[in-house]
């Protein structure tokens, strides 16, 4: 394992990447609501980055020989979890959205994720956004310098556990820097092993992903669409987090 650790001037860099992703979610936040087509998010995503003069992280991502990513933002709505693909389907009142948006700035990625209710939704829908957005902001407040990585796996599990809800296996968080996904892969459960230590300077994406149901999910057949299997509601969260020496983890995408 090769954990690439950034300097505070590549830091500086990433933390423009990331306001530029947080500003577009904020937007992108306050246009979810029922009746909304799916591809005027993608619409707006591609105007606002040559706005701002950012690349799309997503467009055309291939790893591994996969089918190249075809949009510059993921939308996940009700059972699908993660990487879910634009088209024209229209948001229906009592959905969930997730939006998972990278941008790279100047050669480095900022990577982040939210999920919105569209108008008002169920209880349980509620609820499980509190819990995944809580438990990322609890792997956050682990995240300090001296602390290991399974400390962060370990605080993200006990959040989501005490809710009942399952934690999915198979898909976490990640290093980020030039490359969207860098070492180390960051379980959102603990592991057999504490893991490395966090050191100033390490760039962490974290990303719990929470079932209402069981864990299980799988891979549509578009090549992307990560759903549930039991069509339970999901949720997905992200923030990028820089460590740094003087004790709180810095979160990189925030406005």
């Amino acid at each position: 394992m090769v954990i690439k650790l950034k300097s505070d001037d590549e830091i500086l860099v990433m933390r423009e990447a990331g306001r530029i992703v947080a500003n577009t979610l904020a937007h992108l936040r306050e246009m979810i609501r029922p009746g909304l087509n799916v591809m005027e998010i993608e619409k707006f995503v591609r105007e606002e980055y040559k706005r701002v003069g950012a690349k799309e992280t997503f467009l055309n991502y291939a790893p591994g020989g996969k089918v190249p990513y075809p949009s510059n933002i993921c939308v996940s709505i009700n059972d699908e979890l993660v990487h879910g693909i634009p088209r024209n389907r229209i948001l229906q009142e009592g959905d969930i959205v997730s939006l998972d948006l990278g941008a790279t700035y100047n050669g480095y990625v900022g990577d982040s994720a939210i999920t919105v209710p569209v108008g008002k939704v169920n209880p349980i829908a509620e609820q499980l956004i509190e819990v995944t957005e809580a438990s990322l902001w609890a792997g956050i407040k682990a995240a300090r310098p001296g602390a290991h990585l399974n400390d962060v796996r370990g605080a993200i599990e006990d959040t989501i556990r005490k809710s009942g809800f399952s934690i999915v296996k198979g898909y976490g968080g990640h290093g980020v820097g030039r490359d969207m996904h860098e070492e180390p892969h960051v379980e959102n459960f603990r592991q057999r092993f504490k893991g490395p230590k966090l050191q100033p300077g390490l760039v962490l994406a974290l990303e719990p992903m929470v079932n209402v149901g069981g864990p299980d999910v799988f891979e549509g057949p578009d090549g992307w669409t990560v759903s549930t299997k039991d069509g339970s509601l999901c949720c997905h969260f992200e923030h990028t987090i820089a460590i740094r020496a003087g004790g709180e983890a810095e979160v990189l995408t925030l406005p």
